[in-house]
């Protein structure tokens, strides 16, 4: 397969997205702040899983969150990036992994399904003596 500049492009922009100034990518441990409104109460839902997949581009971008709930069940949402009721995405962990979709973890058991790799992060330090 011959990759173009431009789809060299696509492909890279499926692989993570940006969420105000901070960078998000596919087999990240993150934790998504959600409002949720019942009548005229106001609450603050927190979900955390592993970002599974990334969709799409432009407006209608979407991200999958895969956690494990009770029972060892998985629990799967999908989060519009432009939804207004996301107040805020933190990002626990990066995960180094080589694929866009993660959909293999959706076969795993336990805690193999919840094992990713972190990524080294190299600090970038300059000595000054």
């Amino acid at each position: 397969m011959f990759l173009s500049a431009g789809n060299l492009m696509e492909v890279i922009m499926a692989q993570h997205f940006s969420f105000q100034d901070q960078d998000i990518s596919t087999g990240d441990t993150v934790r998504i702040h959600q409002q949720i409104v019942e009548g005229d109460k106001k609450r603050i839902q927190v979900y955390e899983g592993i970002v599974i997949a990334i969709k799409n581009r432009g407006v209608g971008k979407t991200f999958t969150v895969r956690k494990i709930g009770s029972n060892g069940i998985g629990v799967e949402k999908i989060f519009p990036v432009n939804m207004p009721g996301i107040v805020k995405v933190e990002v626990k962990s990066k995960g180094a992994v080589r694929r866009s979709k993660l959909y293999y973890l959706r076969d795993r058991i336990g805690k193999a399904a919840s094992r990713i790799k972190e990524k080294s992060i190299i600090s970038k330090t300059t000595a000054t003596t």
